[in-house]
């Protein structure tokens, strides 16, 4: 094992979706549902960031906007933050959104999504989901439009991204701007092309258990020159600085703006991430989540998410009869394994109680359940996860199949 290596890092086979077995999982500290995939190269990025004495956003910070523009296929503008948050609301105020305006959001989704449009002036309406992926169901939506309707913002749940030439395509014929959260997606693909590498406004999230992180971040990807010019001033506490050479450090106040910058201590690691991420932490994710897929895919009382080709999972849902998931969950968690539900619907919390029902995002709530996903979740793991799922999922708790 290199030092670099988190403990526990299954060796992945030159064909994604071999995990060599690692012997059965030892009973110790809990295993995690999610956790960073860090280690030395991290630690030297930021001990060499914090010999130069600049931790604001400066050379660091531009040298990740410019490789992450370059990785999403180049073309686009990319501009970095401390939050996914901080992402979602700045490209919804760049839009020009205010009181009385409304942006049709699905309700399975972390409060984040709900939150940001609030803080962009607008209102969250809660749209309900597609039972196999999650996803928001667009014929759902469309019942919701009203003339106050402004944009869409789909959320790539679990990494997948669902058909998104006919979320353009309704975006299109309504009107809309579209606003992804692709919190989840980052190194996701469709049809051969990266998420984010098109499409109207992208949002990524940096946090410690994304796909990669920055410790905290965030990152607005766009080809709308006015997007790019708003999300700029906008995270700079609305400054807006001097086009001439002359007058470069003259600014100008016209509206306001938030401290959203990011940190060259946040960008320094993002850096370091971005450079493993093709060759080592994708390709773990892609066969962990493969592993699963063929250990669970026959198991009585476990329903497996959609996975398209191309998806980079960033959680692994699977769903359970109502009934027997307090059961599963319990015996893995005696057994050590955590896990956590993604998510309770937004409409349900009372900061958002007011709009229609969304039945399949509420049958999910009662169902899902995410299984550990990070690069310390080992072969032996995967196996032993799947034998309680065998015993205690089914309509016949305790037996074997």
């Amino acid at each position: 094992m290199r030092a670099a290596d988190p403990p526990s890092v299954p060796h992945v086979g030159a064909q994604v979706g071999v995990v060599r077995p690692a012997g059965p999982a030892r009973r110790a500290a809990k295993l995690p549902t999610s956790k960073p995939q860090v280690g030395r190269r991290e630690s030297a990025a930021l001990a060499r960031v914090m010999k130069t004495g600049y931790f604001g956003m400066g050379p660091e910070t531009r040298a990740f906007e410019e490789e992450l523009e370059s990785y999403l296929g180049g073309g686009r503008s990319v501009l970095c933050v401390n939050s996914g948050t901080a992402a979602l609301h700045l490209a919804l105020a760049s839009l020009g959104l205010g009181p009385n305006d409304e942006v049709l959001v699905p309700s399975l989704t972390y409060v984040a999504s709900f939150q940001a449009v609030r803080m962009a002036g607008a209102t969250p309406v809660a749209c309900d989901v597609l039972a196999d992926s999650g996803l928001i169901d667009l014929d759902d939506a469309h019942r919701r439009i009203t003339s106050r309707t402004k944009a869409i913002m789909p959320v790539h749940y679990a990494g997948n991204v669902g058909n998104l030439d006919a979320l353009y395509s309704f975006a299109a014929h309504n009107g809309l701007r579209v606003v992804e959260d692709a919190a989840h997606a980052f190194g996701s693909a469709r049809n051969g092309a990266l998420i984010g590498g098109s499409g109207d406004v992208v949002c990524f999230s940096f946090d410690p258990i994304k796909n990669i992180t920055c410790g905290q971040g965030g990152a607005v990807v766009t080809s709308d020159p006015k997007v790019v010019e708003r999300v700029a001033a906008l995270r700079d506490l609305g400054m807006e600085r001097s086009a001439s050479p002359a007058s470069a450090a003259d600014v100008e106040v016209r509206g306001p703006g938030w401290r959203y910058q990011m940190s060259d201590l946040m960008a320094c690691i993002g850096r370091v991430q971005l450079a493993r991420f093709e060759s080592e932490i994708k390709p773990h994710r892609l066969g962990l989540v493969a592993a699963y897929r063929a250990r669970l895919g026959a198991v009585d009382g476990v329903g497996l998410p959609a996975c398209e080709p191309g998806t980079v999972s960033h959680i692994f849902p699977v769903r359970l009869a109502p009934e027997r998931r307090a059961a599963v969950r319990g015996a893995l968690d005696e057994a050590g394994f955590e896990t956590r539900i993604h998510y309770k619907p937004c409409h349900l919390h009372p900061a958002f109680f007011g709009g229609a029902a969304c039945p399949v995002a509420e049958a999910l709530y009662a169902e899902l359940l995410t299984l550990p996903t990070h690069a310390g979740v080992e072969a032996g793991h995967v196996e032993a996860i799947a034998r309680i799922l065998e015993r205690h999922a089914g309509p016949e708790p305790g037996r074997g199949r």
